[in-house]
């Protein structure tokens, strides 16, 4: 899928797009909640938006598809099982590499040459996806399976950033850290310095430390207990944009592209997630 050119409009980010209709009955299946599992009409409508009548149309229209019940002997409704149907397909890959590939074909190549989403094991970032648009011709192919030193990379440093200390260093010091270009960072306290300094802005950037003519922008996909599950990473061409600008641009897809894939996480309930290599 070809990423959409500079200044074209999303489709889903025009209002004319949107059927209200559609939107109030989504409205109303999110007003039920593991807090209020059971409603009365009034209670939809106060956390749905909505007025009492439209509330209560929907409910009854609801409940003739069979997504809603009424509890007996009550005024008040609750959610049936056959509302598991509508995140079932979603769920069915429960594989966070099959759900990353379509965001980050989103973003490939209109903002960014390649996007990958990546694991660390052993000291090393391990690419579980990867979809790119001609970085080829640079002789840079990264395919799932790939691994590179979590210390040289961005992806690395993003899920390293949000780790403890003591797993940091172990991860550091369980691989050789060899210089990959002039401005590879290797010294221990640096790169611990370096950990730091993503925590605290929210997501990594390499220009040209991973390998040379490449800038990358990465951030981590946060698992149920906040920990980080895997990274993301979009990368260009040097040539196609100076590094500032590229972060600029690039920075509200990556944390778009991660937020999802961290939402999907924790509504799942972690059933979404990552085959560890063995």
């Amino acid at each position: 899928m070809a990423g959409k050119e500079e200044g074209e409009a999303s489709p889903v980010a025009n209002p004319k797009n949107l059927v209200q209709s559609a939107a109030k009955v989504f409205a109303v299946l999110r007003a039920f909640g593991a807090d209020l599992p059971e409603l009365t009409v009034s209670e939809v409508a106060a956390r749905a938006g909505l007025d009492r009548g439209t509330a209560f149309r929907l409910i009854h229209t609801l409940i003739a598809l069979g997504y809603l019940r009424a509890v007996p002997g009550t005024r008040r409704f609750r959610l049936t099982l056959r509302c598991l149907e509508i995140g079932f397909s979603a769920l069915s890959a429960n594989d966070l590499p099959g759900h990353a590939e379509p965001l980050l074909r989103e973003v490939v190549p209109g903002v960014a040459d390649a996007g990958s989403l990546g694991v660390i094991e052993g000291g090393e970032v391990i690419y579980l996806q990867r979809v790119q648009h001609g970085l080829e011709r640079s002789g840079l192919v990264r395919r799932p399976g790939t691994r590179v030193g979590a210390y040289a990379t961005a992806l690395g440093h993003a899920v390293l950033a949000w780790l403890p200390r003591h797993r940091q260093v172990e991860h550091l010091e369980s691989v050789e850290r060899v210089m990959l270009s002039e401005r590879t960072v290797t010294d221990l306290d640096a790169l611990l310095g370096r950990l730091e300094a993503v925590r605290r802005q929210g997501y990594a950037v390499s220009d040209g430390e991973n390998a040379y003519g490449l800038r990358t922008i990465a951030a981590p996909v946060l698992g149920v207990d906040g920990m980080p599950l895997a990274g993301v990473s979009l990368t260009i061409g040097a040539a196609r944009q100076p590094i500032e600008a590229f972060v600029e641009t690039a920075l509200p897809h990556l944390r778009r592209l991660t937020d999802e894939l961290t939402e999907g996480v924790r509504l799942s309930l972690g059933a979404i997630g990552v085959r560890r290599a063995g």
